[in-house]
């Protein structure tokens, strides 16, 4: 029996093994996944109390019946634009000063005991911000990503990951913005994603918008209501940024891992070695799934291949001493044929 030639590594089979491995670690169930799926089973649950409580808010603000008057007038005259739809509001409620508040002189302005205002702003959009304020565009991306991101992945040329492992890269790079254009434009937020029919933002901001008078942006008018109920509204907002801060531990733990993982692909020599270290971590490849397929092309994403490995997860009757000696014959010729 001749000894089998083995196959030397290039950065080509490295990087077929390393994106093997890497989609093996994705799916382990670590306490990171367990977490973000925890909390984006949740989102919608969540994203709807939420909403139901914030359309009673601006109803108690702005009553149908004046809704319905404003748009009748809007209609009739050309001149008046007074109201539209929208998916953000400045919500705040009436508390008291618990310390003085001073100027720049260290002069009381107002006094501690006297009435003031806390307002937070409330984006309900699928790329609202979940940080204060309402002009964060990075953290309403780090939400549409997380919770869209099978939707993502599934589209090869995005990665809804990618703003969490480019982090401490320059924001401005080529490669990142392509990315980036490329999410945005799947999901419908940036104006060339519109008029995509798949557009997730439209059907997100549809269920989640309504009829407000008052001019165009929602820093424009603040929705006064209870403690209570701004206590609820913060929990949802505190809730996505959770879930957010899930998504990117989960990112970092297996970008941690295969930092490792690539240092050592880079040191072996041989494509068994990868095998063997992929094996090791609960990963069955084979020699053939590495060498006889393109760079982008890995025979577990052909159509063929992806059928049979489906049907392999499935209960089946076991195969036969002989069946099984076919196969590895079969095998072996495919193998030889590569040398």
């Amino acid at each position: 029996m001749t000894n089998k030639k083995r196959v030397r590594f290039n950065q080509d089979y490295r990087n077929k093994i390393a994106i093997k491995i890497e989609d093996r670690l994705q799916m382990e169930n670590t306490v990171e996944k367990q977490k973000f799926d925890q909390l984006r089973e949740q989102m919608i649950p969540n994203q709807k109390t939420a909403w139901e409580l914030m359309y009673s808010i601006g109803r108690e603000n702005y009553p149908q019946s004046d809704v319905d008057m404003a748009w009748h007038l809007q209609k009739k005259y050309d001149n008046v634009n007074t109201i539209a739809p929208d998916s953000c509001f400045h919500v705040a409620y009436m508390d008291t000063r618990k310390e003085d508040k001073l100027n720049y002189r260290d002069e009381v302005v107002e006094e501690k005991g006297s009435p003031m205002e806390v307002e937070e702003h409330f984006d309900f959009k699928v790329n609202g911000s979940v940080e204060g304020g309402s002009t964060s565009h990075s953290s309403g991306t780090a939400f549409s990503y997380a919770f869209f991101r099978d939707e993502l992945k599934a589209q090869p040329d995005c990665n809804p990951d990618i703003n969490i492992q480019m982090a401490d890269k320059d924001s401005n790079n080529p490669y990142q913005r392509k990315i980036v254009e490329a999410n945005d434009k799947f999901l419908g937020t940036t104006h060339s994603g519109k008029s995509n029919m798949t557009s997730f933002q439209a059907q997100w901001d549809k269920d989640y918008s309504m009829d407000l008078i008052g001019r165009e942006y929602c820093r424009d008018r603040q929705l006064m209501t209870t403690k209570e109920n701004y206590d609820k509204l913060l929990f949802w907002k505190n809730q996505k940024a959770q879930f957010v801060m899930a998504h990117t531990n989960w990112v970092n733990s297996i970008s941690e891992q295969m930092k490792e993982i690539k240092l050592g692909l880079k040191g072996y020599k041989f494509v068994d070695e990868g095998i063997e270290l992929a094996t090791e971590l609960g990963l069955e490849i084979s020699e053939l799934e590495i060498v006889n397929t393109t760079s982008t092309g890995l025979t577990i994403f052909n159509p063929k291949n992806l059928a049979d490995r489906i049907k392999g997860m499935k209960n089946k009757v076991k195969m036969s001493k002989e069946d099984k000696i076919l196969a590895l014959k079969e095998y072996n010729r495919q193998a030889e044929n590569l040398n």
